[in-house]
């Protein structure tokens, strides 16, 4: 506890009234001391308030004593969920100590783990502004950096043909009349100041995020527009008129549209701003000047489609696999990636993911050609209005090429008006992803020319919806083999013989097996269908399961014995069993895998109940008793009390940790847990992975350079947006896939850093790496990946084409030109979860 011996300095005041109030302090100052022996640290802060409010000339003099009687406080409060008191205290905090950057970054953690990411990340991102060298603040920001401004503003401000078109759209709309203008959905306020440059007279902009909100404002004013350019912090749904704009406007210009048009809200807003705020359209005919009518650019869009195979989205969104690593996967169990659209969902959940379908690793095989889903057009507010009521339409699109259907990709053309249009498509070079939606629950997903895959589409909940996807053989008759439709939507496909096929199917059901439906995040399917992951891990916790006893453990399991009653023969039978604890993140097979290796008590620490009852159905399926397994968060208060003991005087045999993140990057708190898992293991025990060795590489990539950050004016046609939004670059790039990325490799693979998690006397958290450089170039970046050794010949690599794991990459701030045959030094150090890297000569 820091020391909180403070003597009160007496104030310029002087009579009865200041020696009272410097005796009423030091009062207070004495108790606030007993308080904090006494560890009532909530009494204790009250009376530091007293004091502060009083002789604000205190606060240099017990400031570190506050800060720790707060953050003491604070953990008491969050242990309560007493929320509201502690989100309080630090207000008042704050109030006290508003540059205090410690404070900040500590609220900043409070609020990230309540969920409020956003904010979270306002308070890191003011934290590393107070203090640049504060290491704690820049890892939170770097790690939260992408909510509070998300990485497709320098992608899209980078794209100078998608802001040349937009620019030349805009500046034809006001030359022809349209003077009055609303920009929804600002963020940086580049189309606002297109309209201003143009000549638009009174132009409006509105921007929910308070980040995007202040950074806008900071460019308007930069560029010399604040005048001209009236920013509003909330939703278009919440303007009103004249309380917020005077009088109805022409021209409503934005970009609203993500991956899959309508999932950013543009029809919801469109509809508003045409009952509320624009001017009534032009009718047909009509050429007077276009300031009397509204108008509405994007004018209209185009939806195209393509059916794929690709083994990437495959491996992302449909379990491949029966067995692994000698677990057999039952046929009750269904498993499905978030992405999979049921009509019968009570959520409302994004039915697509998004890819850049030019870099998907692998590569994609077009199974048919390019198909029109549907278009839009933003002028017509009846046909916006009718969209989410319309019935789902079906269509059905012939098959040119032989494979396996993968899923349906989907990209559209934005005609900005007559004259100008963007196009999204996977050939394009385009700031935008593509929309993906895998296919699932088909028998067979082997088609062939003369085949037609059908699909019902609509815009329900506004998503664009691509589901009921189904194959229907070159006869034209459903292939009963092919497709397994849901009860309720039969009676919407209106054909008989689909209705009779698809019955047929379904009485060949077992009556008795108890169908679960278990949803998975991609990257949780992916590592399902890593055998080599699997298989690594059974061949580890045998080895250590053996090494601790002189008998092998028992095999019965393994060898799938039909007899569920059957009991081991081994010699430690009788005796207790090894306790092995599983604490990977979200749904794992490893302890079922470990159950199978004789007298053992596995622990997952899955937390859905979903995911535990499908991993009670796989134990079932494959014979092991259901009692076996244990879900340790049932046996533990909290969360954060994963790490303890299986019993009060027992220890674990093995203790399973993630050490990297889907993303690429190191867990956090990762040596902290290895720490508390070394005091809980037995003799002999192991941590698995035991170590783990980063390596990476130089690269010269102008795609991550561009990505990360803003290059100069010229990409924004003159406008002065850079500097700003630059402030949130951060310098590690996330869930890269290495294969696919545009790069020139500069040097061969090098080793940077070793994370020992047994023994950890062995790790450094600052060394020097010398790298030899292969290519002459310019090195814009530093991609990394890792080795994770269960033990020192079992080895799992994080950049492998079946890893689960994406690889990151530091990007340099300013590109260091190197010639071959030179030498570079990397400074690579360790703080925490986070590595940096800087280049020496």
């Amino acid at each position: 506890m820091p020391n909180s011996r403070t003597r009160a300095r007496r104030g310029a005041g002087s009579g009865a009234g200041a020696a009272g109030r410097d005796e009423l302090v030091s009062r207070s100052l004495q108790s606030a001391e007993h308080c904090m022996r006494a560890q009532d640290f909530g009494t204790a802060y009250a009376h530091y308030l007293l004091v502060l409010s009083l002789a604000p000339e205190l606060k240099d003099d017990v400031k570190e004593t506050f800060q720790y009687t707060l953050f003491r406080w604070a953990e008491e409060l969050d242990a309560l969920n007493r929320t509201q008191d502690l989100l309080g205290c630090y207000e008042q905090a704050l109030e006290l100590f508003p540059d205090d950057e410690v404070i900040c970054n500590s609220m900043g953690e409070h609020l990230f783990r309540m969920g409020f990411r956003d904010e979270a990340a306002g308070y890191f991102h003011k934290a590393v502004k107070l203090n640049p060298d504060f290491s704690d603040a820049k890892e939170n920001f770097y790690r939260v950096a992408n909510w509070l401004v998300e990485r497709w503003h320098f992608i899209m401000l980078n794209d100078t043909k998608r802001n040349t078109i937009y620019n030349a759209a805009i500046q034809k709309a006001v030359c022809l009349g349209s003077k009055s203008v609303l920009d929804i959905g600002a963020g940086t306020g580049i189309l606002s100041m297109f309209a201003k440059k143009a000549g638009a007279h009174s132009v409006y902009a509105c921007e929910l995020s308070k980040t995007m909100y202040e950074l806008a404002c900071d460019v308007v004013a930069a560029n010399q527009m604040e005048a001209g350019i009236k920013l509003l912090h909330m939703k278009s749904l919440d303007i009103e008129i004249p309380k917020h704009i005077p009088e109805r406007l022409s021209l409503v210009v934005t970009e609203t549209v993500d991956a899959g048009l309508f999932g950013e809200g543009i029809v919801e807003s469109l509809i508003h701003a045409w009952e509320h705020l624009l001017l009534q359209p032009k009718t047909r005919g009509e050429n007077d000047n276009c300031g009397k009518y509204g108008k509405v650019i994007p004018a209209s869009a185009v939806i195209f489609g393509m059916a794929v195979e690709c083994a990437e989205i495959r491996r992302h969104h449909r379990v491949g696999v029966k067995d692994i690593a000698g677990i057999c996967l039952p046929t009750n169990v269904k498993f499905q990636s978030p992405a999979y659209s049921s009509v019968d969902n009570e959520e409302t959940i994004e039915p697509y993911t998004t890819e850049k379908m030019s870099r998907v690793p692998g590569g994609y095989l077009a199974l048919t050609e390019c198909f029109e889903i549907m278009t839009v057009d933003f002028n017509n507010l009846q046909e916006l209005k009718g969209l989410a009521t319309k019935k789902p339409g079906e269509i059905g699109v012939p098959v040119i090429k032989e494979g396996l259907l993968d899923a349906i990709v989907i990209w559209f053309v934005l005609q900005l008006d007559d004259e100008h249009s963007l196009s999204t498509s996977p050939s394009e070079e385009t700031c935008w992803e593509q929309a993906v939606y895998p296919v699932h629950n088909l028998a067979d997903y082997w088609i062939k020319p003369g085949d037609h895959v059908m699909m019902e589409v609509s815009c329900q909940d506004c998503y664009l919806r691509i589901q009921g996807v189904s194959v229907f053989s070159s006869e034209h008759e459903m292939d009963v083999g092919k497709s397994f439709t849901k009860n309720k939507d039969l009676l919407s496909l209106g054909n008989e013989a689909e209705l009779c096929s698809a019955l047929a199917n379904l009485q060949t059901s077992k009556p008795d097996a108890a169908e679960q439906t278990c949803v998975l995040e991609s990257t949780e399917i992916a590592l399902l269908n890593n055998i080599p992951y699997h298989e690594g891990f059974k061949m580890a916790m045998r080895k250590v399961l053996s090494s601790l006893t002189p008998e092998k453990p028992c095999q019965a399991m393994e060898t799938h014995c039909q007899d569920s009653e059957m009991s081991c023969e081994s010699g430690h039978n009788n005796s207790e069993p090894f306790y092995v604890l599983d604490v990977s993140e979200g749904f794992s097979l490893l302890p079922i895998i470990a159950g199978t290796l004789g007298q053992v008590k596995p622990y997952s620490s899955v937390e859905k109940d979903q995911h535990r009852i499908t991993l009670d159905l796989i134990s079932e399926a494959n014979h092991f008793p259901k009692e076996t397994l244990e879900f340790w968060l049932r046996h533990v208060e909290d969360e954060s009390a994963v790490l303890q003991r299986p019993k009060s005087d027992k220890l674990w045999s093995i203790i399973i940790l993630d050490v990297i993140e889907p993303s690429g990057l190191i867990q956090q708190e990762i040596m902290e847990k290895a720490a508390i898992s070394r005091c809980l293991l037995q003799s002999g025990g192991k941590i698995f992975p035991q170590y783990v060795l980063m390596f990476g590489l130089l690269v010269e990539s102008q795609t991550l350079i561009e990505e990360s950050a803003v290059q100069g004016t010229a990409r924004t046609l003159g406008l002065n947006i850079a500097p700003f939004i630059n402030q949130f670059q951060v310098p590690i790039r996330v869930f890269l896939d290495l294969p696919s990325l545009p790069c020139t490799p500069l040097s061969e693979p090098v080793e940077l850093l070793r994370l020992d998690l047994m023994t950890p006397y062995l790790n450094t958290s600052n060394r020097e790496v010398k790298v030899h450089i292969c290519k002459s170039g310019q090195v814009t970046a530093i991609p990394f990946w890792y080795h994770m050794y269960l033990d020192d010949e079992i080895r799992l690599d994080t950049s492998s084409e079946v890893s689960h794991w994406k690889q990151a990459a530091v990007v340099l701030d300013t590109p260091v030109q190197v010639e071959v045959g030179e030498v570079l030094v990397l400074n690579v150090q360790h703080h925490k979860s986070n590595v940096s890297i800087t280049v020496k000569r």
